[in-house]
C-alpha cells in the first residue's frame, strides 16, 4: 500500500508543498521563492517573509496537488516544517498543516528542517539507485547553518515495513560533531557578495564568476578553531576580504559601477562580469576555494575519525560548483563516497520535509494539535 505524505516547507523566505509517495518517490514538488521581495535588502526580512508565506500557501499546496493529480482526500499523513527558521514564518506553514491534519483526520508530523536535508540526499540516492552505506558524515551547509552530523539508520521493526509495503523501514540518529562559531557559510557569502557588490543572494553569482578568476591569487590564512577541530568559521574570511578591499582602493570604482547596475536591475553574472576586474574575479575565486576547502578538510577529517564510509553533502551551498568538484575528488582519494541532491533538492523544498515524515510515519512519531514552531529547534 502506498503511503503519499504532504510536506510543507516555510523555514525561512521559500514556501513550498511537495507530495511524496513512500518517503521515496517524488509525485510532485513546488517552491514559490522570495527572492525578488527580499534582494532589495540584501536578506531576508521577517516580517516580508512571513507575509508573503501567508499569501502563497495555499495557492502553493493547490498546485503541489494538482501537480501529483491527487486531492487532499488521497494524502495519508501531513509533514511540516517546526524548526528551525524565523518564527513568523514556520508559523505560516506550521498552522496551515495543523488545521489540514485536523480538517481530514489525517496524521500530523513535525519536521526538523535539519532532518529534511538529510533526507534530501537520501531522496537523491533513491533516484540514482545509489544507495549510500551507513553511518555517514553529513554537512549541512546554507545561508543560515553549517554543521555536522553523524548519522545512523536504526532499523524499525519489520512490522512497520510491512505495514507500509516497503522493503526496510528505519529511522535515522544523529550525534553533532561541529557547528560554525559565527557566519554560516552561505551568509559569508551573502556579506562578500554585499561589499563586492554582486547583489543577493551572493552565492550563485560568485560561483559563476569564481570560473574566471585565478583561485590562488590572494592567500586566505585558513581558520584555526580551538577545541573542537570540526567546527567552522567564516567571519575571518570575510573579514579578510573587506580589509583587502580596503587596501585597494582602485577597487572602488568599479565597485560603484555594479551598484549602479544592480540598481537598474542587472543582476545576472553575465551582467556583472563586464564590470569586474581581474582583480575581483581572482578575489572571487580565491574567497571560494578558501571557504570550499574549509568544508571539504574538515568534513573528509570527520569521516575518517568516526570511520564511516559514507558523506552527505545538503543545504543551499551545497549546489556550488567548487564544493562539489573538491569533495569529488578529495572523498574519492580518502576512500570514501559522498552523495549530493539535485541542485533542486539542496535548496529549500517540501520534497525533503515529506520524506523525513515518512520514517516518522512509520515509527508512530506522531504530533497532536499542540505541536508549536521553534525557531532554535535542534536535530542532536
Amino acid at each position: 500500500m502506498t503511503t503519499r505524505i504532504l510536506g510543507i516547507e516555510s523555514s525561512c523566505d521559500e514556501t513550498a508543498a511537495a507530495i511524496v509517495a513512500d518517503g521515496r518517490e517524488i509525485l510532485s514538488s513546488v517552491v514559490a521563492s522570495q527572492v525578488e521581495i527580499h534582494r532589495k535588502y540584501g536578506g531576508v526580512v521577517p516580517e516580508l517573509a512571513s507575509r508573503e508565506h501567508l499569501r502563497d500557501i495555499v495557492p502553493v499546496v493547490r498546485e503541489a496537488l494538482e501537480e501529483a493529480k491527487l486531492s487532499l482526500a488521497d494524502i495519508d499523513a501531513i509533514g511540516v516544517t517546526r524548526g528551525p527558521g524565523l518564527i513568523g514564518s514556520l508559523l505560516v506553514g506550521l498552522t496551515y498543516g495543523k488545521v489540514l491534519a485536523m480538517s481530514l483526520g489525517k496524521p500530523l508530523i513535525g519536521v526538523n528542517h535539519l532532518e529534511g536535508h538529510v533526507h534530501a540526499v537520501l531522496l537523491q540516492a533513491h533516484l540514482n539507485k545509489r544507495v549510500p552505506e551507513m553511518p555517514a558524515v553529513c554537512l549541512i551547509v546554507s545561508g543560515g547553518h553549517t554543521v555536522l552530523y553523524e548519522v545512523k539508520a536504526e532499523p524499525l521493526p519489520a512490522g512497520a515495513a510491512r505495514a507500509s509495503g516497503v522493503a526496510e523501514a528505519f529511522r535515522l540518529l544523529y550525534v553533532r560533531i561541529g557547528q560554525t562559531r559565527d557566519d554560516a557559510a552561505g551568509e559569508a557569502y551573502d556579506k562578500v557578495a554585499r561589499i563586492l557588490a554582486l547583489g543577493y543572494p551572493g552565492g550563485p553569482v560568485m560561483d559563476q564568476l569564481a570560473a574566471h578568476g585565478n583561485p590562488d591569487a590572494v592567500r586566505f590564512t585558513p581558520p584555526v578553531t580551538k577545541g573542537n577541530p570540526f567546527d567552522f568559521s567564516f567571519s575571518g574570511v570575510k573579514t579578510a576580504v573587506l580589509r583587502h578591499v580596503r587596501a585597494h582602493p582602485e577597487m572602488q570604482a568599479e565597485i560603484s559601477a555594479r551598484e549602479a547596475a544592480l540598481a537598474r536591475g542587472e543582476r545576472a553574472a553575465a551582467q556583472l562580469h563586464p564590470l569586474c576586474s581581474a582583480a575581483t574575479l581572482d578575489l572571487v575565486a580565491s574567497f571560494q576555494k578558501s571557504v570550499a576547502a574549509d568544508l571539504v578538510t574538515r568534513s573528509l577529517a570527520a569521516a575518517e575519525v568516526r570511520g564511516v564510509p559514507s558523506v552527505f553533502v545538503s543545504g543551499g551551498v551545497a549546489a556550488n560548483s567548487e564544493l562539489r568538484k573538491r569533495f569529488d575528488e578529495q572523498a574519492r582519494r580518502a576512500g570514501v563516497d559522498v552523495f549530493f541532491p539535485s541542485r533542486a533538492l539542496s535548496t529549500d523544498n517540501a520534497a525533503m520535509i515529506a520524506a523525513a515524515a515518512f520514517s516518522h510515519l512509520l515509527a508512530g512519531e506522531l504530533a497532536d494539535n499542540q505541536l508549536n514552531a521553534e525557531a532554535n529547534f535542534p536535530l542532536a
